[in-house]
Order: structure tokens, then C-alpha cells, then sequence
């Protein structure tokens, strides 16, 4: 076994929220409009598509550069609850293979653990759904204090459970997953089937082509 814990970023490695998000931050803007009255364009699906993976208070400065922080905030949070909500019943693209990975995978041994630039209630409403939320380790999350960006989540990971970071294999699919890997000193698994524009990864120790293909490297021949 190469690996004792495996580190899953979240939006791209087991799940996408790509074909819901836009209508959800339509719904929350136009809330936030109707209460306001304030004037403004709703994001692009390109343009939320490319913040995606970020944490969440660079995506709404990015996206809504025009509007001060708590307006930001109260938006972030309907979108939060929105999307809860919407992947709770069953919306949102599950990428094949997840469940039985995890299953198979944490039934040998290997530590299952969550580090994304997303909130702990989106994190766990994707998890629970598929069926794998008790398999994980406690879900840690950015404080905004400590924890500041995906790389410290697993620096913490390594630090609470006594383990080198270079035995934590950190998979995911964007630009801030390899970050995190490098800040940490962990290997890197890049998810092709994610959402990475093309030549946004610059390198990485394994490649993905599905969620399965993480057993090859686990358990190499």
C-alpha cells in the first residue's frame, strides 16, 4: 500500500455541481436584487465555472467585485443553502464509481479524508448522499484564521494524525489542489474527468481518468 490516508478535494473528484450551480446563483442573486434593489448582472456559467475550487471569499470577490463584503456573504450563504438543498434531492452529477471506490478502498485500511475550499455543510451533503460520510475522518474545513487556503487543511490533517505529509495523497482536479499538495509536500493525483481548463495542472504524480483508477495506485500490481 502506497498511501495510508487519501485526501479528496470535493466539486471534480467525486462530484460536479456544474450543471446546477448556475441556476443556483441566478436564484440567489435575484433574491438578493428583489430585497435590495440592487442593480446587477448574474456570473456566466464560464465565468463561476473558472472560480470553482477556490475558497469561497475569493469566488464572490471575484464573481462580485461591486459589492462589499456582506452583501457577498449574504449571497455565498443562499447559494450555500441553495445548493444543500438541491444536491439533498438528488441534483448535481455524481461521477461514477465513487461509492463502491470508497467503500473498498476504506475497508483495507486507508484513511478517507476531505480537503476542499468548500463550507463543511457542502462537503457533507456529498458525502452523505453518497453513502460514504461515515468513512471519513472528521471533515475539516478553512477557518479563515489557521486554516487559510486547501494546503494548511492538510497540514493540519498530517499534524492531528501523526502522519508524514508525503503519505497523504491529495486528489483533485484544479489549480488550488496542486497548490495544496505542493505547500504541504504531499504526492499529487490529478481527476482529468474534472474541471481543469486545459494546461491548468502543470504536473502531477498520478493520473486519474476515473474514480476506480484510484485503486491502481493504491494497490499497484
Amino acid at each position: 500500500m502506497r498511501f495510508t490516508q487519501l485526501a479528496f478535494d470535493i466539486d471534480g473528484t467525486l462530484f460536479s455541481s456544474e450543471s446546477i450551480i448556475l441556476d443556483t446563483y441566478r436564484e440567489s442573486v435575484e433574491e438578493f436584487k428583489a430585497k435590495t434593489g440592487h442593480d446587477m448582472q448574474v456570473p456566466s456559467q464560464e465565468e463561476i465555472m473558472r472560480e470553482i475550487g477556490k475558497p469561497v471569499k475569493t469566488i464572490f470577490r471575484n464573481l462580485l467585485p461591486n459589492l462589499d463584503e456582506d452583501s457577498r456573504d449574504s449571497i455565498s450563504d443562499r447559494v450555500l443553502s441553495l445548493l444543500v438543498e438541491k444536491i439533498e434531492s438528488g441534483k448535481g452529477h455524481f461521477y461514477p464509481g465513487c461509492t463502491e471506490t470508497i467503500q473498498e478502498l476504506a475497508k483495507s485500511g486507508v484513511q478517507m479524508l476531505a480537503c476542499s475550499n468548500g463550507r463543511h455543510p457542502y462537503v457533507e451533503v456529498i458525502l452523505k448522499v453518497l453513502g460514504v460520510l461515515d468513512l471519513f475522518h472528521p471533515i475539516i474545513t478553512l477557518d479563515n484564521a489557521v486554516r487559510k487556503e486547501k494546503g494548511d487543511i492538510l497540514l493540519h490533517y498530517s499534524k492531528e494524525l501523526s502522519v508524514p505529509a508525503n503519505s497523504i495523497l491529495m486528489i483533485g482536479d484544479r489549480l488550488s489542489d496542486w497548490e495544496a499538495a505542493k505547500k504541504a509536500g504531499s504526492p499529487f493525483a490529478f481527476c482529468k474527468y474534472g474541471h481543469a481548463e486545459e494546461n491548468e495542472i502543470p504536473d502531477y504524480d498520478f493520473l486519474l481518468n476515473q474514480v476506480s483508477d484510484l485503486k491502481k495506485i493504491v494497490f499497484p500490481d
